[in-house]
């Protein structure tokens, strides 16, 4: 069935689906929480930095004011008191006095003057500000080390100055990145920066490495810190060992959430459910012919289901599934309906036989005989002679109440027949249990007609028991004129099969019983249809 396979590609791609795209979308949030996990780790560590490095500037301003007690002093007054504090107190290079915007005297050099861009190997800022702070590649003494220079000017010419050695600094961002692959960089008043960590961590690893900048709100003072992709591979993985699991988890309940889901919408028992509902069954007839009156004598109803891309749907195929659905109650109902619908513009004479098939599972229902009775109330006026067509294995469960609800249905003017006869398991013991008015031949006996005076043991025995049991005999999937000769030569009253008439639709049908249906079966006819058709 191409529609029902369709849908069933359709609900294998959903069901994939389904099962792909939690794992698609925790793997995209747990992308999101890694990043936001090294950002809030690189938020964190800068904070840190940045703290470390401001309570380092209040050290430095703070001992610029203590420095502040030397002022209108000598330096030979003060170079022993500079010496002291500059060895005593952590994180300082050197600390000094100005004169004349020229260094006087320091810690470090004593008594011998020079100039504050030669000892900060660089040009002094112009700032225009009393207070000021810079960070250095280096000084005269420590060339090839960063520094932080803080500098204060006092009126008269003098002020006071301290450098804090930017390896004290370092050294904090190595601790910070002892867990961390990261690069740190730290400006003050956007001088040299004073660095640490592999600058090329930016380039390494699949994915954009993370930038984070913050300033500090006291001083001017920033920070850059990039983690190495590495850093995001790592909280990423991480993070997928707890949350993945249990999107592996939530992936199979919902592929199997979504399974059942699927198999009620495109099940049989729904596709028959929704074709019901929309309009996609129709009934067919194949006329029967009847040999004594040489004319159609009746026709047997057929369920046929085209789906709305003009597929046909095989009748063992839907009918089986039915069945197999516990759908084959309401289909048999449809039938009775769309029949009860058709035969209204009927014209044929009281009497016509109307064959209907009846499923095991409808004919083992409660209602069984209610819907038989309700059916021939319907078409009451047309005065059918409506038949049953049992298959056997339709007989084998609880016999006795069968046999009740048929012979209630006999009672009431209906036929029974059995259908496919000889094909299916214990036939004669049916007979004896039950009442029955038609045997149909299954066309596998007919097949094994090959001339019009060989034999077909099996098939002879069925028409001589039936006319011992006085059951009239229909033989179907009658195909060719052979065929037909041989049955009628043995007394098979009723033939039904191709090389009599197709099965065809109630507008067809009307048609073909005005055209034909009065007709008798020509010698000729075997000359347009003597072809094997399968059903």
């Amino acid at each position: 069935m191409p529609l029902l396979k369709r849908k069933r590609d359709y609900a294998r791609l959903v069901i994939i689906i389904s099962g792909v795209l939690p794992l698609i979308i925790g793997i995209f949030f747990t992308a999101l929480d890694a990043r936001h996990t090294v950002r809030q780790q690189q938020v964190s560590a800068a904070n840190t930095l940045l703290s470390q490095a401001e309570r380092m500037s209040d050290s430095a301003w703070d001992m610029i004011t203590e420095l502040r007690q030397f002022q209108h002093q000598s330096c030979r007054q003060i170079e022993n008191q500079l010496q002291r504090i500059g060895s005593l107190n952590p994180y300082f290079r050197a600390v000094g006095k100005m004169e004349e915007n020229r260094i006087a005297c320091s810690s470090a050099y004593g008594t011998k003057p020079g100039s504050l861009s030669d000892m900060i190997m660089r040009d002094a800022p112009v700032t225009g500000k009393a207070w000021w702070s810079l960070s250095i590649a280096g000084t005269t003494g420590v060339p090839d080390r960063p520094a932080v220079i803080f500098m204060r000017d006092l009126a008269d010419g003098e002020g006071f100055w301290a450098v804090i050695d930017g390896q004290y600094l370092i050294d904090f961002m190595r601790a910070i990145s002892s867990t961390h692959l990261y690069h740190f960089s730290m400006e003050f008043n956007d001088g040299a920066p004073i660095s640490f960590g592999d600058p090329q961590i930016a380039l390494s690893g699949w994915f954009e490495p993370l930038i984070y900048q913050a300033g500090s709100s006291r001083y001017p003072l920033s920070v850059t810190l990039i983690a190495s992709p590495s850093e995001l591979i790592s909280a990423w993985r991480q993070v997928m060992l707890i949350i993945m699991p249990m999107a592996i988890i939530f992936s199979i309940l919902l592929m199997m959430l979504m399974a059942n889901w699927l198999q009620r919408r495109i099940s049989w028992r729904d596709e028959i459910r929704r074709a019901i509902a929309s309009g996609q069954f129709r009934a067919h007839y194949q006329p029967v012919y009847d040999n004594r009156q040489q004319r159609c004598s009746g026709a047997e109803a057929l369920l046929r289901w085209t789906t709305p891309d003009g597929n046909g749907i095989r009748p063992d195929i839907f009918i089986g599934a039915a069945e197999a659905e516990g759908m084959i109650v309401p289909l048999t109902r449809h039938l009775l309906d769309l029949i009860a619908e058709d035969v209204q513009a009927w014209q044929v004479e009281p009497g016509f036989h109307l064959a209907i098939n009846v499923a095991a599972d409808h004919l083992q229902h409660p209602d069984f005989v209610d819907d038989m009775l309700h059916f021939a109330g319907r078409v009451k006026e047309k005065q059918f002679l409506i038949t049953l067509e049992l298959t056997e294995r339709s007989l084998i469960k609880d016999g006795v109440e069968v046999a009740r609800k048929l012979e209630q249905l006999r009672g009431c003017g209906m036929k029974v027949a059995i259908d496919d006869f000889g094909t299916g398991h214990c036939s004669l013991s049916y007979l004896q249990t039950f009442t029955m008015d038609y045997l149909k031949i299954d066309r596998g006996f007919i097949n094994a007609i090959e001339s019009l005076e060989g034999r077909t043991p099996v098939l002879d025995a069925i028409i001589q028991l039936s006319h011992e049991l006085e059951l009239e005999v229909l033989g179907e999937g009658v195909e060719n004129a052979l065929q037909f000769s041989y049955l009628h030569r043995r007394g098979v009253v009723f033939i039904q099969g191709y090389y009599y008439a197709r099965p065809m639709d109630n507008a067809a049908l009307i048609a073909w019983l005005a055209r034909q249906g009065e007709q008798p079966v020509k010698a000729d006819h075997a000359s347009e249809t003597h072809q094997t058709v399968s059903l």
